[in-house]
């Protein structure tokens, strides 16, 4: 702590040159002898001023209301001049006058969040995460125009209302749905905790607001869905591509990023019989081991890049994302599948008809598919488990219309 500093508050006027009756009331901060000077935004008669005690004259009404806002603005420098003491900070006159202000780096703005988050976040997040954030970023500052009038706004000004509103604003949004608008405030929720552990607030206003998912069924794919589609051929080259790197992704777990960077060098055979996929989640960093089944090992086969010692080059032909879930909605309406297919879908087949279906343990599936926790992969554990209630639900009724059928 710093306790050799000299520190001063004074007031005083200074006419004004075509008024000289009149005159502006400044107070002066002075910190080891070099001073700054601080408008009060007031102009009072000359005579009236008081230069011995920096007072303004009399009892009168105004010159009460004039003597107290020098008091609580000479509190409020004393006050911000402890304060600066305690933080163990290098005080200057600027400083103190920045801190008054609201300019100082004590005081940041959303946007200065908004810009360190999304800058530091490039080499952390994930390319479509980080796309996300920079549309949440979107919303926020239309937000702020259109609601607020402004362009920007200090975090110390942020409150729970703030949220609440931001809500009703993106929930008037014609594109987005109930979870769309959680999403949205579930990263600024993220981005006001990142806030509160840089010490920019000291309270986190959107910490209490609880986030209201509703259900969303998963698509997947059953057992006989993904037959039909396996043995499909389709005339155009696109469709026929598609079809067959989205049953390489329902083989293996893989999401559409994860697809799109393979290489041959992410292919090993440790021992020189099974061949594995090693490669990192796009989406979390986490490293996942995959070994390949029949069906995804053909179609590297049929899609062989070049030779095998070009390891960087890509493993297999993709579409992008948006082309290829045009392609999955040309296939499930020619097969008459009633699903809306989207390359997730591949992913969520995997988990359910491909693996839990046939035995595989909730553990190894949860490995395969990259997951951090295994309660994210008993997810689909609870699809398959409906959906063998289901099966059986159907069978009982069966077997009771057989019985009846019997005794009659």
């Amino acid at each position: 702590m710093r306790t050799n500093q000299t520190y001063s508050v004074s007031f005083f006027i200074r006419k004004k040159k075509k008024q000289p009756q009149l005159a502006a009331l400044y107070s002066r901060i002075t910190v080891n002898g070099r001073s700054l000077e601080l408008s009060l935004k007031r102009t009072i008669p000359s005579e009236k001023w008081d230069s011995v005690k920096n007072r303004y004259k009399g009892n009168s009404e105004e010159a009460k209301i004039i003597n107290a806002k020098i008091q609580g603005n000479h509190s409020k420098l004393l006050s911000i001049y402890d304060e600066l003491i305690k933080e163990d900070k290098i005080i200057t006159a600027q400083l103190v006058k920045a801190r008054y202000l609201g300019t100082d780096q004590k005081h940041k703005s959303l946007t200065d969040l908004l810009t360190y988050h999304n800058t530091n976040m490039v080499n952390v997040l994930s390319h479509g995460t980080l796309k996300n954030y920079f549309t949440t970023t979107k919303y926020l500052l239309s937000f702020l125009s259109t609601q607020y009038k402004t362009s920007n706004i200090f975090l110390k000004q942020i409150d729970y209302k703030f949220l609440i509103d931001f809500e009703t604003y993106l929930r008037s949004q014609p594109d987005l749905h109930n979870n769309g608008v959680m999403k949205h405030i579930e990263r600024f929720k993220k981005v006001m905790r990142l806030a509160m552990d840089l010490e920019w607030i000291d309270k986190n206003p959107t910490s209490r607001f609880k986030l209201r998912f509703e259900p969303v069924d998963m698509v997947y794919l059953t057992q006989g869905e993904l037959e039909k589609i396996q043995l499909s051929t389709f005339e155009k080259k696109g469709i026929e591509l598609t079809k067959d790197i989205f049953v390489f992704a329902c083989y293996t777990g893989l999401s559409y990023m994860d697809v799109k960077k393979l290489t041959w060098n992410h292919i090993h055979s440790p021992d020189q019989k099974q061949q594995w996929i090693y490669t990192k989640r796009q989406k979390t960093n986490t490293s996942v081991r995959i070994p390949l089944l029949p069906e995804a090992e053909a179609i590297i086969l049929k899609y062989q890049q070049g030779a095998k010692n070009s390891i960087t080059e890509n493993l297999l032909p993709i579409y992008s994302n948006q082309k290829t879930n045009q392609y999955l909605k040309v296939i499930a309406k020619k097969l008459k599948i009633r699903k809306k297919l989207s390359f997730h879908t591949a992913r969520h087949t995997f988990a359910t008809s491909v693996t839990l279906e046939n035995g595989v343990p909730i553990e190894t599936v949860s490995k395969l598919l990259g997951h951090h926790k295994i309660a994210t992969t008993q997810i689909y554990a609870r699809v398959v488990d409906k959906k063998i209630a289901n099966d059986m639900e159907a069978l009982k009724n069966k077997l009771g219309r057989k019985k009846e059928t019997t005794l009659t």
